[in-house]
């Protein structure tokens, strides 16, 4: 008798290995569909080079519907992921992915000037043997060797890439480099019969450069690291200090049932959260105008002079603050209000017995009972400020000065008065180095991550947190 047929499994692996095999084999069926689609669209693009690009995509899904099928074969039970599968792609590409390139790019010198693109900008006029495979360019811009201007990796320039383009500049068309000769290009293989080479340019490659941008940085750490991080860490600091003062001065007062329209109070200090922070960082912006601004005319009323809020390096640290402040505190109040409602009014009866006051009973019952509520709100709290790019960035780019607030004599350009740690990466991938430097960005982001790992794991160590998982 001949052996029965195995039997497929139904259910599926069961603990943490089995939702790792899950994954993989989604991973694979996704790569094998990306792959799919990548040939494809190379393919099409050979021979109908007007194709649209979305086409990869379109072949990826039709993929994607053929393998589902075929995999559910061979593993039923991965049917139930099918499920999640929009929700994986998703997080891959937008979470995996540009975590990636991040760290991909933190080795590497990917700027505006390295960009793996064709220049443009020195496009040069070329002409084009008959056999097709030899480019003559005239004049190489500011009478640089072909070499240079190529940006070749050696003086040969052998597997280097070279751009050609049509009178138009329509199309660009990507050529290896066999050799070069005085001005001539020999190209590897001859250009494609369709294209009228009426224009050259070189490729303005990226490459890997190791740490070289962690030693940019830990150089000048002085003139933009080590400040912006203790401004940094201050600014969290202070703002969460602050807030919480104000919250639960605002919060106890604003929970006495005695308190004649305490409802409309609560309203009124509630609406600087209600606001869309966009909208009252930006106008806060306009009232703390030096010359015209109603803050600066308010005091002047009062015989004091016109304060530099923007202007001056410390004003506007101190003008960052006060703004962070007016958007923080209602969150802080409502918190105390709602941690108060949870606290038994026994315990207040009991001690109004005893002959304890008003002020005895908020700091030996509400202030202890609070701690297990404020601390996660806290620690939140710090690190949402730590990487807190909104308000320093609307509040400071109304300034004269431009996001960041006012520059810092010994600072970098990049790192202004009030820039943290997150705003100057993004002035360095968006206001340096011909307007881009993402390469530096990309290991700015990189020091931040393990700089507020760090801060969290010292936060979540002072307040007991890994104690209490272990319990």
């Amino acid at each position: 008798m001949l052996p029965p047929p195995p039997t497929r499994r139904l259910t599926p692996p069961g603990g943490a290995s089995g939702v790792l095999y899950a994954i993989l084999i989604l991973l694979v069926m996704f790569a094998g569909a990306a792959l799919i689609g990548w040939l494809l669209s190379g393919l099409t693009a050979r021979l109908a080079p007007g194709a649209p690009p979305y086409l990869i995509l379109v072949y990826m899904v039709g993929a994607l519907l053929l393998a589902m099928p075929v995999v559910a074969r061979l593993f039923p039970w991965i049917q139930n992921w099918y499920y999640l599968f929009p929700a994986l792609v998703f997080l891959m590409a937008f979470t995996v992915l540009p975590i990636a390139m991040t760290v991909f790019y933190a080795f590497t010198n990917y700027s505006g000037q390295n960009s793996g693109d064709p220049d443009s900008a020195l496009r040069t006029p070329a002409t084009l043997s008959s056999d097709r495979r030899v480019v003559t360019v005239p004049e190489i811009p500011e009478g640089q060797p072909l070499a240079t201007y190529l940006k070749c990796r050696t003086d040969s320039c052998v597997g280097d890439t070279v751009v050609l383009f049509d009178e138009e500049a329509s199309t660009p068309v990507r050529a290896k480099v066999a050799s070069i000769q005085g001005n001539a290009i020999t190209l590897r293989t001859a250009a494609p019969d369709t294209l009228e080479v009426a224009q050259i340019t070189r490729l303005n490659r990226y490459e890997g450069v190791g740490l070289a941008n962690f030693r940019e940085i830990f150089s000048k750490a002085s003139s933009a690291l080590w400040p912006v991080f203790l401004w940094t860490i201050t600014f969290a600091f202070l703002t969460v200090i602050l807030n919480a003062l104000a919250g639960l001065i605002l919060g106890v007062l604003l929970f006495n049932k005695r308190l004649k329209g305490r409802n409309v109070y609560r309203t009124l200090l509630f609406l600087p959260w209600a606001v869309p922070a966009v909208i009252s960082a930006q106008m806060w912006g306009a009232l703390m105008n030096q010359q015209f601004g109603i803050v600066n005319k308010s005091l002047g009323l009062l015989g004091i002079g016109a304060i530099p809020w923007l202007q001056d390096p410390l004003w506007a640290k101190v003008a960052v603050i006060l703004v962070n402040l007016w958007l923080g505190f209602p969150y802080m109040m409502t918190a105390t209000i709602s941690a108060l409602s949870t606290i038994n009014e026994d315990l207040y009866e009991a001690a109004s017995i005893d002959g304890a006051s008003r002020w005895q009973q908020i700091t030996n019952i509400t202030l202890p009972l609070l701690r297990t509520s404020f601390t996660p709100i806290l620690l939140s709290g710090f690190a949402f400020n730590f990487n807190n790019f909104g308000i320093i960035y609307l509040l400071t780019r109304t300034s004269p000065s431009g996001s960041g607030g006012p520059p810092v004599e010994g600072q970098l350009s990049t790192a202004g008065a009030t820039d943290i740690l997150l705003t100057w990466g993004y002035n360095t991938a968006f206001a340096a180095n011909g307007g881009q430097n993402f390469a530096l960005a990309s290991a700015i982001a990189l020091i931040i991550f393990f700089l507020t790992l760090l801060i969290s794991l010292v936060n979540f160590k002072a307040a007991g947190v890994f104690e209490e998982a272990r319990r």
